[in-house]
């Protein structure tokens, strides 16, 4: 092989691999991290022993007020294309399932802080 064959061809290689020839699909690469997530938070949650379950909540919480923000962010996108409407409405589904967690998250935590309550008082 010729010198400035081989030359031609990691010429070749090097515009292919620039070009992202050989990347995954986004829509794949984001799901595969979505089910990967699921996995992880399930063996963590359920690892998790009952005297450690209410400092877990209150790190939730902490968490899904963070999501929050970016929800809000999310819904007062003005409506200039189809994309920003879809990410207004999924958003405003963001922000009412935080919702929702923030305030069970609450509500367990108190129920869970009610078992160390002496009966008597």
């Amino acid at each position: 092989m010729e010198p400035s064959e081989l030359q031609s061809l990691i010429d070749q290689a090097e515009a292919a691999a620039l070009a992202g020839a050989n990347t995954p699909d986004p829509l794949i690469f984001y799901l595969s991290i979505f089910v990967l997530a699921i996995f992880v938070g399930y063996y963590v949650v359920w690892s998790v022993t009952p005297a450690l379950h209410t400092p877990l909540m209150s790190v939730t919480n902490a968490i899904s007020s963070v999501i929050v923000v970016g929800a809000l962010l999310a819904v007062g996108v003005e409506m200039v294309d189809f994309r920003n409407g879809v990410a207004a409405v999924l958003g405003f589904l963001a922000l009412i399932l935080v919702s929702v967690n923030i305030f069970g998250g609450f509500l367990v935590t108190q129920r869970m802080l009610g078992l160390y309550k002496k009966k008597g008082k």
